[in-house]
């Protein structure tokens, strides 16, 4: 049995733009019309999945999506650090900030740490694993990156080293726990439909 699925990740936010970790805000006028442009580029899928945030949960709606939500699909819980930018917390806390981009077991913000999210996307594919058909899901980055670092098998370092842009689409296949990668298809793109 083959599972097919396509994580696609939020269209363009505030939070994004400012490098601002999650703070539940919309997508922005920009971000909503380049989803619903591409919204008839999405190839046919027997299931729809989508992470609770609000900006994937609107992705899904712009892209003409009727999805469930699956709060497994959440992206990493960065606690206390919750709605600042970046910079912010650097100026804040620069030893924290830098123990965390490289220890993937931190967990200064009080959240989740990037290992337990790698685990939790590897808990979630492994349960994906068992569904015949395609999935496609909205997901936020850093759930991408973890899924691409379990299905590499890759260490919990390589996470910082993976970029994921907006409306793109990352696929994984596989069957018996052995999966295999499509990194980073822009939505809409000359290569045809996801």
């Amino acid at each position: 049995m083959t599972s097919r699925i396509t994580l696609i990740s939020p269209a363009m936010n505030r939070s994004l733009r400012e490098t601002r970790f999650d703070d539940g805000c919309s997508l922005d006028p920009r971000g909503a019309a380049r989803a619903a442009s591409v919204a008839g580029s999405l190839r046919s899928v027997d299931r729809v999945l989508v992470s609770p945030t609000v900006r994937c949960r609107e992705t899904a709606s712009a892209l003409g999506l009727s999805a469930v939500v699956e709060p497994e699909l959440a992206g990493l819980d960065v606690g206390r650090w919750r709605g600042l930018t970046l910079d912010e917390v650097m100026g804040r806390e620069p030893d924290a900030v830098m123990g965390w981009l490289t220890d993937p077991d931190a967990v200064p913000h009080g959240g989740e740490s990037v290992r337990g999210l790698c685990e939790r996307a590897v808990r979630w594919l492994d349960g994906a694993g068992g569904f015949e058909g395609r999935t496609l899901a909205v997901v936020e980055p850093e759930f991408v990156r973890a899924v691409v670092v379990a299905v590499l098998g890759a260490s919990g370092e390589a996470f910082w080293r993976l970029d994921v842009v907006p409306l793109s689409a990352t696929e994984v296949s596989g069957r018996g726990g052995r999966w295999n990668v499509r990194v980073g298809r822009e939505l809409g793109g000359v290569e045809g439909s996801v």
